[in-house]
Protein backbone atom coordinates (compact mmCIF):
# COMPACT_ATOMS: atom_id res chain seq x y z
CA UNK A 1 0.00 0.00 0.00
CA UNK A 2 0.74 3.78 -0.20
CA UNK A 3 3.97 2.91 -2.61
CA UNK A 4 2.09 5.35 -5.55
CA UNK A 5 2.72 8.87 -5.80
CA UNK A 6 0.95 11.47 -7.99
CA UNK A 7 -2.49 11.31 -9.65
CA UNK A 8 -1.92 12.39 -13.18
CA UNK A 9 1.64 11.51 -13.18
CA UNK A 10 1.87 8.59 -10.93
CA UNK A 11 5.04 6.64 -9.83
CA UNK A 12 5.07 3.98 -8.36
CA UNK A 13 7.97 2.67 -6.50
CA UNK A 14 9.06 -1.34 -5.79
CA UNK A 15 12.15 -2.73 -4.47
CA UNK A 16 14.13 -2.83 -1.16
CA UNK A 17 17.82 -1.94 0.10
CA UNK A 18 19.32 -5.38 -0.44
CA UNK A 19 17.35 -7.07 -2.88
CA UNK A 20 18.07 -7.82 -6.47
CA UNK A 21 16.96 -4.05 -7.80
CA UNK A 22 14.68 -1.20 -7.08
CA UNK A 23 12.55 0.60 -9.31
CA UNK A 24 9.20 1.87 -10.87
CA UNK A 25 6.52 2.42 -13.23
CA UNK A 26 5.88 6.16 -14.10
CA UNK A 27 2.48 6.45 -15.37
CA UNK A 28 0.54 9.26 -17.36
CA UNK A 29 3.46 10.53 -19.42
CA UNK A 30 2.24 12.66 -22.23
CA UNK A 31 3.80 11.04 -25.61
CA UNK A 32 5.91 12.74 -27.75
CA UNK A 33 8.42 14.41 -25.34
CA UNK A 34 12.23 14.08 -25.44
CA UNK A 35 13.54 12.41 -22.97
CA UNK A 36 17.38 12.29 -22.27
CA UNK A 37 18.92 9.22 -20.63
CA UNK A 38 21.83 10.30 -19.95
CA UNK A 39 20.21 13.74 -18.09
CA UNK A 40 18.71 10.99 -16.13
CA UNK A 41 21.48 9.20 -15.14
CA UNK A 42 23.75 12.32 -14.22
CA UNK A 43 20.55 13.13 -11.63
CA UNK A 44 21.09 9.97 -10.15
CA UNK A 45 24.87 10.34 -9.95
CA UNK A 46 24.19 13.12 -7.57
CA UNK A 47 22.27 10.64 -5.36
CA UNK A 48 24.54 7.67 -5.19
CA UNK A 49 26.23 6.32 -2.55
CA UNK A 50 30.17 6.50 -2.36
CA UNK A 51 30.51 9.79 -4.32
CA UNK A 52 32.39 11.47 -1.02
CA UNK A 53 34.51 10.92 2.05
CA UNK A 54 31.20 12.83 3.61
CA UNK A 55 28.82 9.99 2.23
CA UNK A 56 27.79 6.43 2.70
CA UNK A 57 30.79 4.10 0.68
CA UNK A 58 28.43 1.45 -0.80
CA UNK A 59 30.02 1.28 -4.15
CA UNK A 60 26.67 1.52 -6.28
CA UNK A 61 26.70 2.71 -10.30
CA UNK A 62 22.96 3.18 -10.19
CA UNK A 63 22.34 2.63 -13.75
CA UNK A 64 19.52 2.70 -14.59
CA UNK A 65 17.68 0.42 -17.55
CA UNK A 66 14.97 2.25 -19.20
CA UNK A 67 12.19 -0.87 -19.40
CA UNK A 68 9.46 0.53 -21.55
CA UNK A 69 7.28 4.05 -22.53
CA UNK A 70 10.81 5.56 -24.63
CA UNK A 71 11.19 4.58 -28.26
CA UNK A 72 13.85 6.69 -30.46
CA UNK A 73 14.55 9.29 -27.23
CA UNK A 74 10.70 10.00 -27.55
CA UNK A 75 7.57 8.89 -25.00
CA UNK A 76 5.36 6.95 -26.33
CA UNK A 77 2.75 7.51 -23.87
CA UNK A 78 2.78 4.36 -22.38
CA UNK A 79 4.11 3.86 -18.71
CA UNK A 80 7.29 4.12 -18.42
CA UNK A 81 9.14 0.97 -16.84
CA UNK A 82 12.94 0.69 -15.42
CA UNK A 83 15.00 -1.08 -12.81
CA UNK A 84 18.25 -0.36 -11.03
CA UNK A 85 20.37 -3.39 -9.88
CA UNK A 86 21.21 -3.19 -6.93
CA UNK A 87 25.26 -4.32 -7.16
CA UNK A 88 27.12 -3.74 -3.85
CA UNK A 89 24.84 -5.48 -1.33
CA UNK A 90 26.53 -6.78 2.12
CA UNK A 91 23.36 -7.94 3.75
CA UNK A 92 26.25 -9.64 6.72
CA UNK A 93 27.00 -6.16 7.82
CA UNK A 94 23.27 -6.40 9.04
CA UNK A 95 23.21 -9.72 11.13
CA UNK A 96 23.65 -8.05 14.09
CA UNK A 97 20.45 -6.20 14.04
CA UNK A 98 18.27 -9.41 13.48
CA UNK A 99 16.52 -9.40 16.81
CA UNK A 100 17.17 -5.82 17.77
CA UNK A 101 15.61 -2.69 16.68
CA UNK A 102 17.79 0.90 16.23
CA UNK A 103 16.67 3.72 18.25
CA UNK A 104 14.72 6.12 16.51
CA UNK A 105 14.63 3.93 13.26
CA UNK A 106 12.13 2.36 11.60
CA UNK A 107 12.95 -1.28 12.56
CA UNK A 108 10.39 -0.88 15.46
CA UNK A 109 7.26 0.28 13.70
CA UNK A 110 7.79 -2.05 10.29
CA UNK A 111 7.98 -5.01 12.70
CA UNK A 112 4.94 -3.86 14.61
CA UNK A 113 3.24 -2.35 11.70
CA UNK A 114 3.70 -6.14 9.50
CA UNK A 115 4.24 -8.65 12.18
CA UNK A 116 8.16 -8.68 10.12
CA UNK A 117 11.01 -7.06 8.76
CA UNK A 118 13.99 -6.67 6.75
CA UNK A 119 16.96 -5.91 8.44
CA UNK A 120 19.05 -5.76 5.79
CA UNK A 121 20.20 -2.24 5.19
CA UNK A 122 16.02 -1.36 6.77
CA UNK A 123 14.72 -3.07 3.95
CA UNK A 124 11.50 -1.12 1.94
CA UNK A 125 12.55 1.93 4.77
CA UNK A 126 15.70 2.55 3.17
CA UNK A 127 16.45 5.92 1.61
CA UNK A 128 18.01 3.81 -1.49
CA UNK A 129 14.48 3.72 -2.71
CA UNK A 130 14.55 7.25 -3.49
CA UNK A 131 16.46 6.53 -6.62
CA UNK A 132 13.45 6.03 -8.10
CA UNK A 133 11.91 8.96 -7.09
CA UNK A 134 15.07 10.50 -8.86
CA UNK A 135 14.18 8.87 -11.94
CA UNK A 136 10.78 9.89 -12.06
CA UNK A 137 11.57 13.70 -11.04
CA UNK A 138 14.92 13.80 -13.88
CA UNK A 139 11.75 13.12 -16.36
CA UNK A 140 9.18 15.34 -14.51
CA UNK A 141 12.22 17.78 -14.67
CA UNK A 142 12.63 17.38 -18.58
CA UNK A 143 9.16 17.92 -19.41
CA UNK A 144 8.99 20.94 -17.38
CA UNK A 145 11.89 22.55 -18.92
CA UNK A 146 10.44 22.15 -21.93
CA UNK A 147 7.64 25.22 -20.82
CA UNK A 148 10.52 27.32 -18.94
CA UNK A 149 9.77 26.07 -15.34
CA UNK A 150 13.05 25.16 -13.35
CA UNK A 151 14.26 23.64 -10.28
CA UNK A 152 16.95 24.45 -8.33
CA UNK A 153 17.85 23.50 -4.34
CA UNK A 154 20.98 23.49 -2.32
CA UNK A 155 22.15 22.86 0.69
CA UNK A 156 21.41 26.27 3.62
CA UNK A 157 22.49 24.58 6.65
CA UNK A 158 24.98 21.60 8.57
CA UNK A 159 24.24 21.42 11.97
CA UNK A 160 25.12 24.43 13.98
CA UNK A 161 27.36 25.91 10.40
CA UNK A 162 24.82 28.07 8.59
CA UNK A 163 25.05 29.66 4.68
CA UNK A 164 26.17 32.84 5.28
CA UNK A 165 28.20 34.10 2.17
CA UNK A 166 26.67 35.22 -1.22
CA UNK A 167 24.75 32.49 -3.12
CA UNK A 168 26.88 31.17 -6.42
CA UNK A 169 24.32 29.13 -7.88
CA UNK A 170 27.11 27.72 -10.20
CA UNK A 171 28.88 26.53 -6.88
CA UNK A 172 26.75 24.05 -5.67
CA UNK A 173 27.62 21.08 -7.90
CA UNK A 174 31.65 22.14 -7.41
CA UNK A 175 31.55 20.87 -3.62
CA UNK A 176 30.52 17.85 -1.84
CA UNK A 177 27.94 19.34 0.59
CA UNK A 178 25.90 21.01 -2.66
CA UNK A 179 25.67 24.37 -0.83
CA UNK A 180 25.88 27.61 -2.98
CA UNK A 181 29.25 29.28 -1.20
CA UNK A 182 32.67 27.67 -1.36
CA UNK A 183 33.70 28.99 2.01
CA UNK A 184 30.83 27.91 4.19
CA UNK A 185 30.53 24.43 2.04
CA UNK A 186 34.25 23.74 3.98
CA UNK A 187 32.86 24.91 7.18
CA UNK A 188 30.32 22.00 6.71
CA UNK A 189 32.28 19.63 4.85
CA UNK A 190 34.66 19.84 7.86
CA UNK A 191 31.76 19.68 10.35
CA UNK A 192 30.60 16.49 8.78
CA UNK A 193 33.94 14.98 8.71
CA UNK A 194 34.05 15.86 12.63
CA UNK A 195 31.08 14.11 13.19
CA UNK A 196 31.90 10.83 11.42
CA UNK A 197 34.97 10.62 12.65
CA UNK A 198 33.16 10.51 16.43
CA UNK A 199 30.69 7.79 15.46
CA UNK A 200 28.38 10.15 15.41
CA UNK A 201 25.67 12.12 12.47
CA UNK A 202 24.17 15.15 12.16
CA UNK A 203 21.51 16.88 10.29
CA UNK A 204 20.99 20.11 8.47
CA UNK A 205 18.95 21.79 5.43
CA UNK A 206 17.75 22.09 2.11
CA UNK A 207 16.05 24.92 0.13
CA UNK A 208 14.41 24.46 -2.93
CA UNK A 209 12.94 27.21 -5.53
CA UNK A 210 10.85 26.59 -8.38
CA UNK A 211 10.79 29.19 -11.07
CA UNK A 212 8.49 30.13 -13.86
CA UNK A 213 5.41 28.44 -12.52
CA UNK A 214 2.56 29.68 -13.96
CA UNK A 215 -0.27 30.98 -11.98
CA UNK A 216 -3.22 28.91 -11.21
CA UNK A 217 -1.90 25.53 -10.44
CA UNK A 218 -2.96 23.95 -6.86
CA UNK A 219 -6.43 22.79 -5.96
CA UNK A 220 -8.87 24.56 -3.66
CA UNK A 221 -9.17 22.85 -0.25
CA UNK A 222 -7.74 19.37 -0.12
CA UNK A 223 -4.80 19.61 -2.78
CA UNK A 224 -3.48 22.75 -2.02
CA UNK A 225 -0.08 23.08 -4.11
CA UNK A 226 1.86 23.83 -0.37
CA UNK A 227 0.17 21.30 0.90
CA UNK A 228 0.78 18.71 -1.92
CA UNK A 229 4.44 19.44 -1.53
CA UNK A 230 4.57 19.21 1.83
CA UNK A 231 3.46 15.60 1.64
CA UNK A 232 6.35 15.36 -1.13
CA UNK A 233 9.19 16.75 1.02
CA UNK A 234 7.73 14.98 3.97
CA UNK A 235 7.80 11.23 2.47
CA UNK A 236 11.36 11.50 2.22
CA UNK A 237 13.65 9.56 4.31
CA UNK A 238 14.83 11.49 7.77
CA UNK A 239 12.67 14.76 6.31
CA UNK A 240 11.21 16.31 10.05
CA UNK A 241 10.20 19.93 9.06
CA UNK A 242 8.48 21.77 6.28
CA UNK A 243 8.00 25.08 5.63
CA UNK A 244 7.52 27.37 2.24
CA UNK A 245 7.37 31.59 2.07
CA UNK A 246 7.98 33.21 5.16
CA UNK A 247 7.47 29.84 7.33
CA UNK A 248 7.30 29.73 11.03
CA UNK A 249 8.60 33.56 10.70
CA UNK A 250 5.30 34.54 10.14
CA UNK A 251 4.48 34.06 13.62
CA UNK A 252 6.27 37.75 14.53
CA UNK A 253 4.89 39.54 11.72
CA UNK A 254 1.90 41.71 11.28
CA UNK A 255 -0.54 41.56 8.71
CA UNK A 256 0.68 45.30 7.68
CA UNK A 257 4.20 43.71 7.42
CA UNK A 258 3.51 39.71 5.73
CA UNK A 259 0.71 41.28 2.91
CA UNK A 260 2.66 41.06 -0.07
CA UNK A 261 1.47 44.37 -2.36
CA UNK A 262 0.78 43.97 -6.22
CA UNK A 263 2.50 45.19 -8.65
CA UNK A 264 0.55 46.44 -11.60
CA UNK A 265 1.53 43.65 -13.74
CA UNK A 266 0.20 41.22 -10.89
CA UNK A 267 3.53 40.13 -9.66
CA UNK A 268 4.18 41.61 -5.93
CA UNK A 269 6.37 43.86 -4.18
CA UNK A 270 7.32 40.99 -1.80
CA UNK A 271 6.77 37.05 -1.24
CA UNK A 272 5.99 36.04 1.97
CA UNK A 273 3.69 33.78 0.31
CA UNK A 274 6.12 32.11 -1.37
CA UNK A 275 4.35 32.06 -4.39
CA UNK A 276 1.38 30.32 -3.22
CA UNK A 277 -1.45 32.17 -1.88
CA UNK A 278 -4.71 30.03 -1.10
CA UNK A 279 -2.85 26.52 -2.18
CA UNK A 280 -2.78 27.81 -5.70
CA UNK A 281 0.63 29.18 -7.28
CA UNK A 282 0.09 32.97 -8.22
CA UNK A 283 2.77 33.40 -10.56
CA UNK A 284 6.10 34.71 -8.16
CA UNK A 285 9.29 31.61 -7.67
CA UNK A 286 8.38 29.24 -5.06
CA UNK A 287 10.50 28.84 -2.17
CA UNK A 288 10.51 26.09 0.68
CA UNK A 289 13.10 24.75 3.09
CA UNK A 290 13.24 21.24 4.33
CA UNK A 291 14.83 20.28 7.39
CA UNK A 292 16.42 16.66 7.71
CA UNK A 293 17.30 14.48 11.14
CA UNK A 294 20.57 13.06 11.76
CA UNK A 295 20.80 9.56 10.54
CA UNK A 296 19.77 7.46 13.33
CA UNK A 297 22.29 4.61 12.55
CA UNK A 298 25.34 5.50 14.59
CA UNK A 299 28.81 3.95 15.56
CA UNK A 300 28.68 4.73 19.23
CA UNK A 301 27.09 1.95 21.15
CA UNK A 302 23.60 2.85 22.86
CA UNK A 303 21.02 1.08 24.74
CA UNK A 304 18.10 -0.47 22.58
CA UNK A 305 15.16 -2.91 22.58
CA UNK A 306 15.46 -6.36 20.84
CA UNK A 307 12.82 -8.42 20.01
CA UNK A 308 12.19 -10.37 23.32
CA UNK A 309 11.45 -6.73 24.95
CA UNK A 310 14.97 -6.61 26.35
CA UNK A 311 17.01 -3.61 26.93
CA UNK A 312 20.15 -4.71 25.36
CA UNK A 313 23.59 -2.63 23.94
CA UNK A 314 23.95 -2.37 20.18
CA UNK A 315 26.70 -0.56 18.53
CA UNK A 316 26.25 0.53 15.18
CA UNK A 317 28.04 -1.34 11.96
CA UNK A 318 28.41 -0.99 8.00
CA UNK A 319 28.28 1.10 5.70
CA UNK A 320 26.15 4.68 6.54
CA UNK A 321 25.82 8.35 5.95
CA UNK A 322 27.16 10.65 8.98
CA UNK A 323 24.66 13.49 7.02
CA UNK A 324 22.19 12.69 4.31
CA UNK A 325 21.28 16.49 3.60
CA UNK A 326 23.96 16.83 0.70
CA UNK A 327 22.28 13.53 -1.21
CA UNK A 328 19.18 14.61 -0.50
CA UNK A 329 19.25 17.68 -2.28
CA UNK A 330 18.74 15.81 -6.04
CA UNK A 331 15.42 13.97 -3.86
CA UNK A 332 14.01 17.34 -2.67
CA UNK A 333 14.24 19.01 -6.43
CA UNK A 334 13.06 15.30 -7.84
CA UNK A 335 9.36 15.47 -5.78
CA UNK A 336 9.12 19.22 -6.25
CA UNK A 337 9.16 18.32 -10.05
CA UNK A 338 6.78 15.26 -9.76
CA UNK A 339 4.22 17.64 -7.80
CA UNK A 340 4.43 20.36 -10.13
CA UNK A 341 4.19 18.94 -13.21
CA UNK A 342 1.42 16.58 -11.89
CA UNK A 343 -0.26 20.07 -11.04
CA UNK A 344 0.10 21.37 -13.95
CA UNK A 345 -1.28 18.20 -16.23
CA UNK A 346 -4.68 18.92 -13.80
CA UNK A 347 -4.64 22.33 -15.12
CA UNK A 348 -5.33 20.99 -18.82
CA UNK A 349 -1.56 19.87 -20.09
CA UNK A 350 -0.59 22.25 -23.35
Amino acid sequence: MSSSFGKLFRLTTFGESHGEAIGGIIDGVPANYTINIEEIQAELDKRKPGQSSIVTQRKESDTVQILSGIFEGKTTGAPIGFIIPNENQKSKDYDHLKGVYRPSHADYTYAKKYGNRDYRGGGRSSARETASRVVGGAIAKQILASKGIDIVAYVDQVGYVQLSGEIDYNEIENNVVRCPNAEDAKRMEDLILTTKKAGDTIGGSIVCEINHVPPGLGEPVFDKLHAELGKAMLSINAVKGFEYGSGFDCITMKGSEHNDLFNEDGSTKTNHSGGIQGGISNGMPINMRIACKPVATIMQRQQTLNEQDEIVSLQGKGRHDPCVVPRAVVIVEAMAAMVVLDMLMRNSFE
